[in-house]
């Protein structure tokens, strides 16, 4: 489950027992301080009000959030709650560009995963200013999973990452690109592709009477304006330079947002899951063929419907 923290503390608390409840075994909580709500703290009071799904923000950057700043709050929450955390990390998006800043350079992520991983394991991490260390390092491992869409970033990912949050949209073709990259990373490292847990981020609508397409339309077009490990056809480039006109980072993922305008019916098939229960069961049923281990969904709704009404008809499509 993928809560973005756009309601008060108190809904996003209830959306999160209502996803306990439900079944899901991961929140990932949105994080872009200027427009949602803080994640931190909304993560911390989801965790007080849970007893086992695991969180993670969806996701964290080392811009906005030094390494070591990281490091030091997952190290916390995993005190707190000890097998329930994991990091979700990515380059910076929404939370960087509305700042005026550029995501992270590879390079630069390459090294802060080092840096984060080697603090909360109790070890010295190599700072430009010096080396530092946490005095309060994590009993147990904390995962790092890092979100992935261009060619170079799912290498990147291969190479490295305990789990991978794969935004490339959900056709058999796309996920299979991806999943290419990826093993590509992982053998230059000596590793296996069956050794990296990959979830698949989905916006999801469920509805039985309203366009659940229309629901999750901007959201798609942010997807498709991401890097990629595929070359668009001309019909979604058409799209794509449509998406680059009217994007604005302060309507990230706004279901009002101009942007969601211009994403005709047929892409939302290619990028998202939305539509009846039995059509999203066809969906999920397709999905669990391309070697993907987890679903991560971010519910939206057609007008007058609610996220939980998402929550509890995913859960149904799953059962």
């Amino acid at each position: 489950m993928g809560l973005f923290p756009t309601e008060p503390l108190q809904k996003m608390i209830h959306l999160a027992k209502v996803s306990e409840e439900s079944g899901f075994s991961h929140i990932w909580v949105g994080e872009s301080h200027l427009i949602w709500r803080e994640a931190y703290v909304t993560m911390t009071a989801m965790i007080l009000n849970t007893t086992k799904v695991r969180f993670g923000t969806g996701v964290t950057n080392p811009l906005t959030r030094h390494p070591s700043v990281l490091a030091s709050a997952y190290a916390t929450l995993e005190e707190y709650a000890p097998g329930r955390m994991i990091v979700g990390i990515g380059l910076g998006d929404s939370s960087v560009e509305t700042m005026g800043l550029k995501p992270s350079t590879l390079a630069n992520f390459d090294k802060s995963v080092e840096q984060m991983r080697a603090l909360l394991a109790g070890k010295e991490a190599q700072l430009p200013s010096g080396k530092v260390h946490l005095l309060h390092p994590c009993k147990g491992e904390v995962p790092i999973y890092i979100a992935a869409s261009g060619p170079k970033m799912l290498e990147l990912s291969g190479r490295v990452a305990d789990g991978i949050i794969v935004l490339v949209g959900v056709a058999d073709e796309y996920i299979a690109h991806a999943r290419e990259r990826i093993a590509a990373g992982a053998k230059a490292a000596g590793r296996k592709l069956e050794d990296i847990d990959l979830v698949l981020w989905v916006p999801c609508a469920v509805s039985e009477t309203a366009s659940a397409k229309d629901a999750v339309k901007a959201h798609v077009a942010r997807v498709v304006a991401h890097p990629l490990p595929y070359v668009l056809d001309p019909n979604e480039q058409r799209v794509l330079e449509e998406i680059r006109k009217t994007y604005d980072y302060y309507h990230h993922m706004d279901q009002q947002a101009n942007h969601a305008e211009v994403i005709p019916d047929w892409l939302v098939d290619k990028f998202a899951i939305a539509g009846t229960v039995a059509e999203c069961r066809g969906q999920i049923a397709r999905i669990r063929k391309t070697g993907i281990q987890q679903i991560a969904i971010i519910p939206y709704s057609p007008p007058g419907g609610s996220r939980e009404e998402t929550i509890r008809g995913f859960a149904k499509a799953m059962s």
